[in-house]
């Protein structure tokens, strides 16, 4: 079968011939109907292989759905052959008492057990076929059409999980600020307009990413730079946002979202860009609080394929084959791609 992976540190990956995977006791064999493309595979190229010690080749792509196709003993009478599913990323042990809580995201043994998520330190979904390695994992999508389903599991996911985490502060009177409207930007504006009453500002270098922002329902449009501070605090009557999301998390907008936080707000990094935040007395308003969530549970995913079976979340795809893979990754990299990029085998 074919598969894109990840050859070698700092290169971009290659489109290869790779031996067709068989399912082993407990696995799932999915066909991939769709697998999104993520700026952390970016980060796995140019830095996250080398850190983690991921064993390479590897097969990308982290956001996969796909079709059960066959299984392994222990497993065949757990799922049904020919549903279509998606995967649930972040894997745990499922049971250390985080994983027993439901925080499979935040598992105790992952590293020590060496249990980590597709494509992101074993073969993930960017290819024709792919294993999965526990039937919990598998999550249905319905009817959904798969193309704008994969970008759930971590694009819609993660914002998703950032919000509930912030969601009681946003009330009537408040205002959210998100920064960077990519993949995950675009979707975290439509949940915080249709899962809260409050206003969004979102920020981005971007005019296109901006049009982008007021097409979903961003109530200011601000460029990013140092200007955008102060126009935040007009809108907010000098106070700040009582909630600010960083989806890109270099030091430009690190920076930008200390400065636009107001008194007993929340600051959600998500973005792994590789910026450090300064906190402390004086740093960071009083009360801040500085988050640094990481994608998010299996009833988050849950709810946010119902959103999506409701019509809630609009997500704007790229839709490549996978013989376009390589190219799209060369687009993400230079910031070309428009919501988010998924590859059809």
């Amino acid at each position: 079968m074919r598969a894109i992976q990840l050859m070698k540190p700092k290169e971009f990956p290659e489109l290869r011939e790779v031996p067709m995977p068989e399912p082993g006791p407990g696995q799932i064999l999915l066909k991939i109907t769709a697998a999104g493309l993520c700026h952390s595979d970016i980060a796995v190229m140019e830095s996250y292989a080398v850190l983690n010690n991921y064993t390479l080749p590897m097969t990308l792509g982290h956001e996969c759905c796909g079709t059960i196709v066959d299984a392994g003993n222990g497993v065949k009478s757990q799922v049904t052959i020919g549903e279509n599913v998606m995967v649930y990323g972040p894997w745990g042990c499922g049971r250390c008492r985080n994983c027993a809580m439901g925080y499979e995201n935040y598992c105790y043994n992952a590293v020590e057990m060496n249990i980590t998520p597709p494509g992101l330190g074993h073969d993930g979904g960017c290819a024709e076929y792919m294993l999965v390695d526990q039937a919990r994992f598998c999550i249905p999508i319905g009817n959904l059409d798969p193309v704008h389903a994969v970008p759930l599991t971590d694009a819609a996911l993660t914002p998703y999980h950032a919000l509930q985490h912030s969601r009681a502060k946003l009330d009537a009177n408040s205002v959210a600020v998100v920064l960077g409207v990519g993949g995950l930007g675009h979707i975290a504006i439509q949940l915080i307009k249709h899962l809260t009453p409050a206003e969004v500002i979102a920020i981005d270098i971007s005019d296109d990413h901006l049009k982008l922002a007021e097409q979903v329902g961003a109530d200011f449009c601000l460029t990013s730079n140092q200007e955008a501070v102060d126009k935040v605090r007009e809108i907010t009557h000098g106070y700040g946002a009582e909630v600010v999301f960083d989806f890109v998390g270099n030091q430009a907008t690190i920076d930008l979202g200390a400065q636009m936080t107001r008194v007993l707000g929340d600051w959600n990094i998500v973005g792994i860009g590789g910026g450090l935040a300064k906190v402390g007395f004086g740093a960071t308003p009083y009360e801040c609080q500085v988050n640094s969530p990481y994608w998010g549970t299996r009833a988050d995913l849950y709810d946010v394929v119902a959103l999506a079976q409701r019509g809630v979340i609009d997500i704007h795809t790229e839709q490549y084959s996978l013989d376009e893979g390589v190219e799209a990754y060369h687009r993400l990299y230079e910031g070309k791609v428009m919501g988010r990029a998924v590859l059809v085998p």
